[in-house]
């Protein structure tokens, strides 16, 4: 299952284009499918602006093989791996995808802000 929450961390783009240089990182649809197949995943990340098909067969296929799913923030998927239009990626196992997930699932965990107005400060 999906995380609900965005990911749109700037430490966390940064780190993905490292582990992109470091070839930690598989992409596009067949790609991705067979890194998690295989055991090779230790994170998939979809772009929010990925079509429902696409959100689908990532969804389902993670849930298969209990790898953690999660969006990214629309375009910046493809941006910081210097690839731009790619809607998916797979983080590999080792130190970098262990990074990446720490982060992701710090990103995940945050609550939005509470206005001004909603916290009863002014």
């Amino acid at each position: 299952m999906p995380s609900e929450q965005v990911i749109s961390d700037n430490a966390f783009f940064s780190m993905l284009g490292l582990a992109m240089r470091a070839g930690a990182l598989t992409t596009g649809e067949d790609g991705v499918k067979k890194a998690v197949a295989s055991g090779k995943a230790l994170l998939v990340l979809v772009d929010e602006g990925a079509s429902a098909n696409t959100r689908k067969l990532f969804t389902d296929a993670c849930a298969h093989y209990g790898v953690p799913l999660h969006m990214a923030q629309r375009e910046r998927l493809g941006l910081a791996m210097g690839k731009p239009g790619r809607m998916s990626a797979a983080v590999a196992r080792g130190p970098l995808g262990e990074k990446l997930l720490a982060l992701a699932k710090r990103e995940a965990g945050r609550m939005p802000a509470a206005s001004p107005a909603e916290s009863g400060k002014s």
